[in-house]
């Protein structure tokens, strides 16, 4: 298994909670944002990564209750999180999934590697 694919399968791992998955597909909305108003207005952007900071922590400490995947994984999280939220069509598929009453469809569940 590459080092990406690790990376990825534990971040998987550890965003079972829709609130949380949720919260993590707002903060690519939010990254896109900061990063078209950088050079617009700096204060919008560092709105936008003070409330990226905010809906992660809260995700991870209040629904999950456990560490974020960068902790383990420091140097390719964010890449991982793009990849995984563009998989998941930035959370609409969980979305369509509710309002037609079926499962949305999950990657493999892979428990946390201690």
């Amino acid at each position: 298994m590459s080092y990406f694919q690790e990376a990825k399968a534990h971040f998987i791992a550890s965003h079972q909670h829709p609130i949380n998955q949720m919260l993590h597909h707002l903060n690519i909305v939010l990254i896109f944002i900061s990063l078209f108003w950088l050079f617009r207005d700096w204060r919008v952007t560092a709105a936008c990564i003070v409330l990226t900071q905010v809906c992660a922590w809260s995700g991870h400490f209040i629904f999950e209750k456990n560490k974020p995947a960068f902790v383990k994984y420091p140097a390719i999280t964010i890449l991982v999180s793009l990849v995984w939220s563009f998989e998941n069509w930035l959370g609409l598929k969980q979305v369509l999934g509710y309002l037609t009453n079926k499962e949305p469809e999950s990657s493999p569940k892979t428990p946390l590697q201690p």
